[in-house]
């Protein structure tokens, strides 16, 4: 399809935004190039992810992620809600699912634009998250960041939601310089597809505070998977309760890692913030010199 006309949806869950471009009816290439382009909050249109609706013939919609820097993920829970509002309002059921890169998440939409996912299982062995060496237990593994005799981070927990993720125990998760100890964290040589960096304050045994620098988007309002991922580390080291509210910068989830079979539920809101047409100028980068649209 020709790009111009091309429209798309601005969603957002908690603040972490999204541009949604269904492709279902019209396809529509996305280089890395393009994504950039849209994601750019200066001259395209601004966001954390790109988010695409293809045809699945295993559920009802499939969502393909970009991050901001076009590169392509295989896990956002907060993008998956705001597309299970959508595929619930055009099927005028509750009960949807959707298909991702590697699993069929299922999901429940409530009143008041409240979503429910299943997240599946979390991944917790080394080789599956992935590290780049063996690790018998997850739940710690040796990483730190800051002076040797006075980490400033230690002892991270790893887990993958369908994207891997360290999750640090801190005091005050306020104090911590994620925009500066994020990024090199995110490209350490522990991990080869780099990961989501998580600071994680323990308020109660039923409550968590949490703040993610996500791998290839920066400091985020809200990152769905960090928090279920947060929730599972928290539990595994005997922090919380199974079933936690995750209070993140732009405002709260709340996360069960179901004891009967082992599966993470994720609950909150999303929202529509408005819809558009693609400006031709967000294609321009990805074509050859001297073309047009």
């Amino acid at each position: 399809m020709d790009a111009n006309g091309h429209s798309f949806r601005k969603m957002n869950g908690l603040g972490n935004d999204f541009v949604v471009i269904d492709r279902r009816a019209d396809a529509l290439d996305l280089p890395a190039e393009t994504v950039r382009a849209i994601a750019d909050r200066e001259t395209g249109i601004g966001c954390d992810q790109l988010i695409a609706l293809d045809p699945s013939s295993e559920a009802d919609v499939f969502m393909r992620i970009w991050n901001a820097d076009g590169g392509e993920v295989a896990a956002c829970g907060n993008a998956a809600r705001c597309v299970a509002g959508i595929v619930a309002q055009e099927l005028g059921r509750a009960n949807v699912t959707i298909e991702t890169e590697d699993q069929v998440l299922g999901a429940f939409a409530g009143a008041g634009e409240i979503v429910t996912i299943d997240m599946g299982e979390p991944r917790l062995a080394w080789n599956e998250i992935p590290l780049a060496e063996e690790f018998h237990d997850t739940s710690r593994i040796e990483l730190q960041a800051g002076p040797i005799d006075a980490p400033v981070l230690h002892s991270p927990g790893v887990v993958s939601m369908g994207n891997p993720h360290a999750i640090f125990f801190v005091d005050d998760a306020d104090a911590i310089e994620l925009d500066r100890i994020g990024p090199m964290l995110e490209h350490h040589p522990l991990f080869p597809e780099r990961a989501n960096i998580s600071v994680a304050q323990v308020l109660s045994p039923g409550h968590l505070r949490l703040r993610t620098w996500e791998r290839g988007a920066g400091l985020t309002r809200a990152c769905g998977t960090a928090a279920c991922a947060s929730a599972v580390a928290a539990v595994r080291r005997g922090l919380t309760d199974r079933k936690v509210t995750v209070s993140l910068p732009g405002g709260d989830l709340v996360i069960e890692w179901r004891e009967g079979d082992g599966h993470v539920l994720m609950t909150g809101p999303y929202a529509l913030d408005f819809e558009g047409t693609l400006p031709p100028g967000v294609f321009a980068a990805a074509e050859p010199e001297g073309q047009g649209v």
